[in-house]
């Protein structure tokens, strides 16, 4: 009898959709086969006019949808393509908005399954590290627990492409110490919304890591390389896995490497 897939939660980035999502990581879903089953979601704060209306003041392109990889969701009114969030932040990025409705969502979720890891990109890729964390500690937030209980064990792993720590009091508390579920961080070096400063936000908190590098910008890499080293994480996040470009381009799980930082700075409400 054939085992069960090991089950990820896939968190979209800002902007974006589980559909959005489920298909511009289609090729990673092919190559996972049936023994991984990549289980995306809607975040729950549909963005309106408004929201999409600030979202191009803080791009430094007209094209701030291409940018977070959500074109899409402007070209249909398929209610699949909604733009979606999981959070507002303020004009200054010191305090988020929604996130602790987000959290309550995402209890729920958890409580109703089994799920190895958690896989996010850009905001997504924030909350899976928020995820990750609070469920290592999930009394500092006390209304995530189901009957005084965690809804979830400890994750086996997460995944980070393109992430970077929340600013705000509900973020301080669940990062006030490193957290140690074993993280895969994959960063861009041409990203310019996510850029190398803002991403260090969440590596600094992140105490059990791997990071690596692609030679692109704010996007998860989907060349035959990079599906093959993420199917094999999503395998075994403790193995040894070779990386998917060059050593000089990549950092190895006990961080002992400095990677070659990107270039360039935005600001973006992913």
């Amino acid at each position: 009898m054939a085992s069960a897939p090991r089950k990820v939660l896939m968190l979209h980035g800002y902007a974006q959709s589980a559909t959005i999502f489920s298909k511009r990581m289609g090729a990673l879903r092919k190559t996972c086969g049936k023994e991984i089953e990549l289980v995306f979601i809607d975040a729950p704060y549909v963005l309106t006019p408004v929201d999409m209306a600030y979202l191009n003041t803080l791009s430094t392109s007209s094209n701030s949808l291409e940018d977070l990889g959500a074109q899409e969701a402007a070209e249909e009114q398929d209610p699949a393509l909604a733009p979606r969030g999981w959070w507002r932040a303020d004009a200054e990025r010191t305090q988020t908005y929604g996130l602790e409705d987000s959290l309550a969502f995402l209890r729920d979720v958890l409580a109703k399954d089994s799920y190895a890891g958690v896989f996010g990109f850009s905001q997504g890729a924030a909350m899976a590290a928020i995820l990750a964390a609070l469920l290592e500690k999930p009394e500092v937030h006390p209304p995530f627990l189901v009957d005084g209980k965690p809804p979830h064990p400890p994750l086996q792993f997460c995944i980070a492409a393109a992430g970077f720590r929340p600013r705000s009091p509900l973020c301080d508390k669940i990062f006030a110490s490193t957290y140690t579920t074993p993280t895969l961080h994959v960063l861009g070096r041409t990203d310019v919304i996510v850029v190398e400063e803002r991403s260090k936000t969440l590596l600094d908190v992140s105490g059990n890591k791997r990071v690596e590098y692609h030679d692109g910008g704010h996007f998860v890499p989907s060349k035959a390389p990079w599906r093959n080293f993420l199917r094999s994480y999503l395998r075994d996040p403790t193995g040894e896995i070779a990386a998917p470009g060059s050593a000089a381009a990549s950092q190895n799980p006990s961080g002992a490497s400095t990677p070659i930082p990107p270039e360039g700075a935005a600001h973006s409400a992913s």
